[in-house]
């Protein structure tokens, strides 16, 4: 452990929220302490919630040199932040240039208090790793992972419901054709796809040589991808978009890139003229397609605020993801060799998944949808998880 905390001693002043710590440093190692060589005892407070950095305050060099086995005395006074919640106090050494000791496997003094309305309080001390502190952390972590993107969805659905609208609107406000468009630009997107490669590039089936036949082939494929692509490209610039939005402290930036992804969806709100019964699974398939298109739409937002080209990136690589998704031409014209990677592509299992459904009148297959669910739930909580590391740091960019 290279470092015991013996005879430690907390106390905190409500009114100001500073802590006065006293405790003797007990020198484990085979090594003397020594100030020439830039021994010192610091603090941090973080987040105990979310594990964020917020403050660290002054280096205090030892009063001399400690010999293994020795033990040196030590006085600190800790301010905590004056917003509301809970903190946690990291004491520790610090080797030099070798910086933290706690980082380095060595115990740390562990000081958890809270800040209210009543005042500031003291939690408890103990002296631990950081090793042991992330596992014990490890079920609130994984429980916030779940919950927090859920909450933030059904607290903010009002806002969310408010905020689409404003976005479908906006894009058509003051045209003659209005609300249209929404469903005539997609369509006819598609319809000019299908022209040039239903009639003008020839492609055609082994077993159907028609052009109608390929359209409508075409057609299911264009439905999953369209409001994914839309949602992508849109995502790296939602936060410097909603600038505005990100300084003020009781706006949930986090639900910009969510009205994207509902905003999306209303391109695949194209009429067919016949819907078969087996579309009763839709649904199904648009459950992995929301939750895949938002966590990634929360990790490309997030990382869009700090890499400006992010944007101009995404324009080729969604060009390429869609001429490695089998939309445009037969899947039998894929390499055999290029199936097991390309089949694990998840916009082609929505494509085939709306083919089945729409096309060839049964339920999308078991096999590779269960992967699809499990592949959408953790890109979809892992985004949001980014999305909230980062979400700290958007002021100072933006």
């Amino acid at each position: 452990m290279s470092v015991r905390y013996r005879e430690v001693q907390a106390a905190i002043d409500p009114g100001t929220g500073r802590i006065r710590l006293r405790c003797r440093l007990e020198n484990r190692t085979r090594s003397a302490w020594k100030r020439s060589e830039g021994f010192a005892v610091g603090w941090q407070i973080y987040d105990p919630r979310t594990g964020v950095f917020i403050a660290e305050g002054d280096w205090v060099p030892l009063e001399n040199d400690v010999a293994p086995g020795a033990a040196s005395e030590l006085a600190l006074q800790i301010d905590l932040p004056a917003e509301r919640g809970p903190y946690r106090v990291y004491v520790a050494p610090i080797l030099g240039e070798a910086g933290w000791a706690y980082m380095k496997g060595w115990e740390l003094l562990v000081v958890d208090a809270t800040v209210d309305d009543g005042g500031a309080a003291l939690e408890g001390t103990r002296a631990t790793t950081l090793r042991r502190l992330h596992l014990a952390n490890l079920p609130h972590w994984l429980r916030s992972l779940v919950t927090q993107p859920v909450r933030a969805v059904a607290r903010n659905w009002s806002l969310i419901e408010s905020m689409v609208r404003r976005d479908i609107h906006g894009r058509y406000r003051g045209s003659v054709g209005d609300m249209f468009w929404a469903a005539l630009n997609p369509l006819l997107l598609m319809l000019t796809y299908a022209f040039v490669f239903g009639f003008v590039l020839r492609t055609r089936f082994v077993n159907d040589r028609s052009p109608a036949g390929f359209v409508l082939y075409f057609l299911a494929g264009m439905m999953p991808w369209l409001p994914f692509a839309e949602a992508l490209a849109r995502a790296p610039q939602a936060v410097l978009e909603h600038r505005n939005f990100v300084k003020k402290l009781l706006f949930p930036i986090e639900i910009v890139p969510v009205t994207q992804v509902l905003a999306a969806l209303v391109t695949q709100a194209i009429a067919r003229e016949r819907v078969p019964f087996t579309a009763a699974w839709l649904p199904v398939l648009l459950i992995p397609q929301v939750l895949f298109t938002l966590g990634m739409s929360w990790f490309l937002a997030a990382l869009g605020a700090f890499l400006r080209d992010l944007g101009q990136v995404m324009g080729f690589l969604l060009t390429l993801w869609f001429f490695l998704t089998p939309i445009c031409y037969p899947e039998q014209q894929l390499p055999v060799w290029a199936l097991p990677v390309l089949g694990k592509n998840p916009v082609y299992i929505l494509t085939r998944g709306f083919r089945a459904i729409f096309l060839e009148n049964r339920p999308p297959e078991f096999a590779s949808l269960w992967k699809l669910y499990l592949l959408s739930i953790v890109v979809c909580l892992l985004g949001h998880a980014w999305f909230q590391k980062l979400k700290k740091s958007f002021a100072d960019v933006v």
